[in-house]
């Protein structure tokens, strides 16, 4: 069997666009409707997504009865153990303090889990409609819902879908729409960023004039390293330097969560056709975990009055994190919350993650999308954003056609196959 015989069973496969000989073997690229969101998922990213399905059915099929809170899943990276109990709890206070800062009345949560949201914040909104992926959450849920509380099962890129569209007319009238659309710790699940702009702009469209949309818990694509080297050296505190940093690039290769840069945010935001503000804010509990040191979350204000363009004035900025910078002049966000007035709040520098503003009062720290997306020129890509899909294209791609071949051509010395082109903004 020829080489060219094996190309051409290679290119009539539907998920390959274009197959050809490499250095070491073959070189495919993927058809980007097997990639893209719209008009339907493609197959490649279905198979992503179902993969978030099943682990999450499994997390919450054993959870605590609905109105506990739960904390299924959440373990440190360097120990594999569960998050503490007290340090999950900070966390949930944290969010719902940002989110109540906000005042909603009708609130639309896109991955609400197993309802922590959702039990905090009902009893301060008229309205409430949770979706969820996962079927075994949307279960357990079922009994919390009233005629002000809705879950639904759906993905969140089917915000716009007919049963989502029915349970917020349910719940918050005909005409009425949320005014506060909510995504929490759920983008790390996302595959990649033509997934992540579907998703902000249905948001976007759909929440009401004034209002917001808050992407919580984000992990931060400039401090994927720095998060890598801090695990390397937990697991292995002996190694040296030179070795904890090749286990650390190998390990940033591998992450399979996406993690998101604000500017990135701040310049799909744009397309909305809308005036967003942004203000990225830092978590503020008081334990030093992963979650206080690599998440942040980012409000983008919705037809917003007060913002300005980046660098603010009036405000206290530069400061070094003293979670991730051993500066005299550091401090911890925690320690800065404590010394901020109730109206004010502890940013995340723009351009620097590892420095945090505070800025009295709140709305100071708000800065219009457009001069936050120019903060992103000529930054390297990488920096900006780490999609998940990229890897798991370059695995599963391979696995799929070497089972297309064996069926087409039994018997047949199989060449490697490489995947030549990462998904990437343009799906």
């Amino acid at each position: 069997m020829t080489d060219e015989a094996i190309l051409d069973v290679l290119r009539d496969h539907p998920c390959v666009a274009t197959a050809r000989r490499g250095p070491e073997g073959v070189l495919v690229r993927p058809r980007p409707e097997v990639l893209a969101v719209r008009p339907r998922p493609g197959a490649l990213l279905r198979e992503f997504l179902e993969h978030w399905g099943d682990v999450y059915d499994w997390v919450y099929e054993g959870s605590p009865k609905p109105g506990e809170p739960d904390f299924s899943g959440w373990r440190a990276s360097d120990t594999g153990l569960p998050l503490p109990q007290e340090h999950m709890a900070d966390w949930l206070r944290n969010t719902v303090d940002l989110v109540l800062s906000c005042r909603p009345s009708r609130v639309l949560e896109l991955g609400c889990g197993s309802g922590l949201l959702l039990h905090a914040l009902r009893e301060h909104l008229t309205a409430y409609v949770g979706t969820d992926v996962s079927a075994a959450a949307v279960e357990r849920l079922g009994p919390v819902t009233t005629s002000r509380v809705a879950v639904v099962r759906a993905a969140a890129h089917e915000a716009r879908s007919e049963q989502v569209t029915r349970a917020l007319a349910d719940t918050m009238g005909p005409r009425a729409r949320p005014d506060c659309v909510l995504l929490n710790s759920v983008t790390q699940c996302f595959p990649h960023l033509g997934y992540l702009r579907a998703v902000l702009l249905d948001a976007l469209a759909l929440v009401a004039p004034g209002g917001t949309v808050i992407v919580g818990d984000i992990r931060h694509a400039g401090l994927l390293g720095h998060y890598c080297r801090w695990v390397e050296r937990a697991k292995d505190p002996g190694a040296d330097e030179a070795e904890i940093e090749r286990r650390a690039v190998r390990r940033a290769a591998q992450e399979e969560e996406m993690l998101l840069d604000p500017r990135t945010i701040a310049r799909i935001a744009l397309e909305a056709g809308r005036s967003v503000a942004v203000s990225a804010h830092a978590r503020t509990m008081a334990d030093d975990t992963e979650l206080t040191r690599y998440r942040y979350d980012l409000v983008l204000h919705v037809d917003a009055e007060r913002a300005r363009a980046w660098p603010g004035s009036g405000l206290r900025d530069g400061i070094p994190n003293a979670l991730l910078d051993d500066s005299p002049d550091a401090s911890t966000p925690h320690a800065l919350r404590l010394g901020t007035p109730d109206d004010g709040s502890v940013l995340l520098d723009l351009a620097d993650p590892g420095r945090l503003t505070v800025a009295r009062p709140a709305a100071a720290g708000r800065f219009t999308a457009e001069s936050v997306a120019a903060l992103a020129e000529g930054v390297e890509p990488g920096r900006l954003a780490h999609e998940p899909m990229t890897a798991f294209v370059a695995r599963r791609l391979p696995e799929v056609l070497y089972d297309h071949l064996r069926a087409a051509l039994p018997g047949t010395p199989l060449p490697g196959i490489g995947v030549e082109e990462a998904p990437g903004d343009a799906h």
